[in-house]
Order: structure tokens, then sequence, then C-alpha cells
């Protein structure tokens, strides 16, 4: 039996998860969502989170049941499925990588002010987070995570008590914001896309759950402890989703509108804090923000390179021994390379900031019930594990979560396109 601290230990990709997952959606959508709607949206925000949870949850079920990644998986039901994963991913990954990147320069000029530019920032950012995990690896991800995780998360909570002990509601607050119109439903849609993760981040945690299982003792390789771990870092990202959106209810519902530049963007984030709660409250709110944004950076950073790795091995599962050590060394190739063309369109779009995070958010959204659907048919089929099957029940909440997420898409798609 182990002990409890080696089960803390044992802890891990769920907390990579939440990390990756605590960035864009959370400090940017959600801050917006509860500045421009109040607490309006917090069903829209609670709703993205269920139905996207079965699907997400599949990541460590099957990698630990299997000990195979998704992409495998994806690439035994057919290579349709792997080559329409291959387009969805090629499709967002720079401007996913270059959105979160750009908010993590924007707040850091923004706490430092060395007077640099988006795009230089954005290049030591990068530079930092490929330098940690090419010479720490999975270990320096994961141990930076469990520290980064656990700082945000009481910063974030001390701002929102403080926020609510200050709040005096205002006149704009007594009224319930319309969002039954076309640029509301285009922001949900956003909102919903990476809130509090694109699907595609079940691949990336079958990645760290494999990582992981390297490190573990037999009993914390267990399908059961990799749904512990999955559920404490999901719903640790559900819950501070929540408080930055009661932030920006609290704090910014009624004020002005927010700037296309990452760093104004950043500015107003923190001067509004500042005015409202006190200059003392600024360095816990920009070390919450500095914090959420690095993690998620450092993340997406790591991610990526897995996925282009695993890409081209399950693609070369069955080829020769040779065959697959050509490709290994993609990994350290996609670890420089992706970051610099996502650098390459940070510099190229430094003024459309707001524009390419809601592109790159209503893309994750729309691709979200293929991805559901190819998760669910992998974990329903004969060849996976029966004793690790969900339950009836649980068949056919993920069933009623995919229709959700099927209907959704297609009223937004007839709204794009009347």
């Amino acid at each position: 039996m182990s002990t409890f601290r080696e089960k803390i230990s044992g802890l891990g990709p769920g907390l990579i998860l939440a990390g990756a997952a605590i960035g864009v959606s959370h400090l940017i959508q959600s801050t917006r969502a509860g500045a421009d709607y109040g607490f309006s949206l917090l069903w829209v925000l609670l709703l993205a989170c269920l139905t996207k949870y079965p699907f997400l949850e599949i990541g460590p079920r099957y990698a630990a049941a299997t000990g195979k990644n998704l992409i495998q998986g994806y690439l035994s039901i057919g290579k349709w499925a792997y080559w329409t994963f291959v387009i969805l991913t090629l499709g967002t990954m720079f401007i996913v990588l270059a959105a979160v990147t750009m908010v993590t320069a924007g707040i850091a000029e923004m706490i430092f002010e060395t007077g640099w530019s988006t795009a230089s920032w954005s290049a030591f950012i990068l530079l930092f987070c490929v330098l940690l995990l090419y010479i720490g690896k999975y270990n320096a991800l994961d141990f930076a995570m469990k520290i980064i995780i656990s700082v945000l998360t009481i910063c974030t909570l001390a701002a929102v008590i403080i926020a609510a002990i200050s709040y005096v509601p205002s006149e704009t607050g007594l009224f319930n914001p319309n969002y039954w119109n076309w640029a509301s439903i285009a922001f949900i849609i956003a909102f919903m896309g990476w809130m509090p993760i694109p699907l595609d981040a079940a691949v990336w945690h079958s990645f760290w759950t494999l990582e992981k299982r390297k490190t573990l003792i037999q009993e914390e390789k267990s399908v059961g402890f990799a749904r512990l771990d999955f559920n404490l870092g999901y719903f640790a990202a559900t819950g501070i989703g929540v408080l930055f959106l009661a932030l920006g209810a609290l704090i910014m519902f009624g004020g002005d509108g927010f700037s296309d530049s990452s760093v104004q963007f950043s500015a107003q984030l923190i001067d509004i804090y500042r005015n409202t709660l006190g200059e003392w409250s600024t360095p816990l709110v920009s070390t919450a923000a500095l914090i959420t944004m690095v993690s998620t950076t450092l993340a997406v950073t790591d991610a990526y390179p897995r996925v282009i790795e695993s890409l081209k091995l399950a693609w070369f599962e069955n080829h020769s021994d040779s065959s697959k050590k050509s490709v290994r060394s993609l990994n350290n190739i996609s670890l420089f390379v992706i970051p610099l063309i996502s650098w390459i369109i940070i510099y190229k779009m430094m003024g459309s900031f707001k524009s390419m995070v809601d592109f790159a958010t209503s893309m994750s959204f729309l691709s979200a019930p293929i991805l559901a659907w190819f998760n669910m048919k992998l974990v329903l089929s004969k060849d996976f594990p029966a004793e690790f099957k969900p339950g009836k029940n649980y068949i056919v909440f993920m069933w009623a979560c995919l229709m959700f997420l099927v209907a959704f898409c297609l009223m937004y798609i007839y709204l794009l396109i009347r």
C-alpha cells in the first residue's frame, strides 16, 4: 500500500491539465464574461465544463487502461480519424500557442515595465519555456505545475474575497444584460471553446499520464488513480474559472470595453483592480495573472511537440524499429520549431489580439463534437478492456453531452451563414 505522501507525489497529469486550462479561457474569456454580462453567463461556464468532462476524462482512462495514447487510439479507429485529428491540430496549434504567449507577454510587461514590445516579451517567454522543457523535460513540468497551481489558487481566492468585501452594486449591475444577439452568441461560442480547455487536451493528458506512469508504483498506475488525478485538476480548473468570472462581475461589470492590444488589455485589467481594491492589491492580482499565463504557456509548449512526435510514432507503429527511431527526435525539433512559428504569428498580428483569441477558441468549439465522438468510440469499442468501460448511466450522460455539443455547433454555423 502506498502512503499518503506517495499518493500526493503520484499526482501530476491532472495538475498539468489544470495549468494548461487556467489561462486564456479563465483570465481573458471568463473575466470578459463577468465584465460584459455580470454573473448571467455563469451557467454557460458550468455547462461547458459539464459537457466536456466525459470526453476529457477519456484521456487518462484510455491511457491507464491500455498503455497507449489517444493518437494511437485514433489510428485504430481508421486512417480517416487519424488524419482528421492531424488537420485539426495543424490548423490551430500555432495560433493557440501564439494567443496564450501574447497574453503572458502583456501581463509581464505590465508588471515589470521594461519597455519591451509584445514580440520581445513573447520571444523571452517562449525561450524560457523551451529551455526549461528541453533541460528538465517532464519532471520539470510536473514539479513546476504543482507549485504554480497551489500559488494560483490561493492568490485568486484571496482576490475574489477582497473583491466581494469591497463590492458596491452599480446601477448597471441592476439590469440583466441581453445575450440573445449575434455578437453575444459569437462570444459565448468563443467562451465555451476553451472553457475549461479545448477537447484536444484529452490527447495531451494521455501523454502526461503515460509519462507519469514511468515513475509510479503499481497501485498508482490504476485507472482509478488516473481518474482521481484528473478529477482534482479538472475541478480545480472549473472552480478557478468561476473565480475569474466573479472577479470580472464584481469589479468590471458596466465598465469600458477591452483593448485589442495584449499589453493594453493587461493594463486595463490590472488598473481596474488597482482602482477598485487599492494600490496594495496590485501585487496580488498581478502575481495571480502572471502565474496563470506562464503555467498555460509552459503546458502548451510541452504538449504540441508530444503531439507531433506521437503522430509520427503512431503512423510507424507497425513499421520497422529503424523507422520508429528515425522519428523520435521530432519532439526536440518540434519543441523549437513550433514556438518559432508561433512567434512569427505574434510578430505579424500584434494588433489583432482579441480577434486571434476569438478565432482560436471558436475553432476549438467547432471541432469539439468530432473529438468527443472519437473519444467515446474508443472507450465503447470491443477492444477496450471491459472492466474499465463506463457504466450504462455514464454512457447516457456521454451521449447527452455529445448531442449538446453538436446542437450548439449547428446553431452557430446556422447563424454564421444565414
